[in-house]
Order: C-alpha cells, then sequence, then structure tokens
C-alpha cells in the first residue's frame, strides 16, 4: 500500500500536454461585410467634405490677398489656410483608403 501512496505523491514528474481548441470562426470574421459597408460609405461621405475644407483653404488665401471679404474664422487654428488644405488633403487619402478597403475582396471590382 505503501507503493500506491508514494506513486499518488510524485505525480507530478509524469509529462503533461496540454491542448488548447480553438473554433473554426471569430467574430470578426464574420462582421466583415458590416465593416466594408461602413468603409465605402464613409468613403462617400468624405470627399464632398474635403471639397469643403478646400474651398475654405481658398477663400483664406484669397481673403490674405484682399480678393474677398473678410474670413469667417479670423482667429484660432483654423484661421490658417495650410490648415483646411491639410485637412482637405487628409480627408481625401482617408477617403481612398476607406474606398480601397470596402472593395477589396470584391470580385466585381478586380
Amino acid at each position: 500500500m505503501s507503493n500506491l501512496s508514494q506513486k499518488l505523491v510524485n505525480w507530478y514528474h509524469v509529462p503533461m500536454v496540454v491542448r488548447i481548441r480553438f473554433g473554426k470562426s471569430s467574430k470578426l470574421g464574420r462582421k466583415r461585410p458590416k465593416n466594408r459597408r461602413l468603409a465605402l460609405l464613409l468613403a462617400a461621405i468624405l470627399p464632398p467634405t474635403a471639397l469643403a475644407a478646400g474651398v475654405l483653404a481658398i477663400w483664406r488665401v484669397a481673403a490674405d490677398l484682399n480678393w474677398t471679404s473678410s474670413f469667417a474664422i479670423s482667429s484660432g487654428i483654423f484661421s490658417y489656410w495650410q490648415v483646411w488644405l491639410g485637412a482637405a488633403v487628409a480627408l481625401q487619402l482617408c477617403a481612398r483608403a476607406l474606398n480601397r478597403y470596402g472593395k477589396s475582396g470584391d470580385p466585381a471590382a478586380s
């Protein structure tokens, strides 16, 4: 009987194999079409916003050259034409990236 108790005490010397099994699909994979639709929606909305920012940049440059009346925003960070031009470029680049993401994997687009 002492031999059995000895084996029970020394059970931790036996090598152990641990297996972790993951599911076949993740939640992210199932939501991918919704993400693509949202990306295409935002890609459609951003270019008109970029155009508006570009128009504000041109208006600010024209106001600096005294070609138009004063600019609507007279002080602060948004009173500089560089900020509006940078925002227009950034919005356009984001729209392009979202459009590419939204159309990736679509057999009709390629």
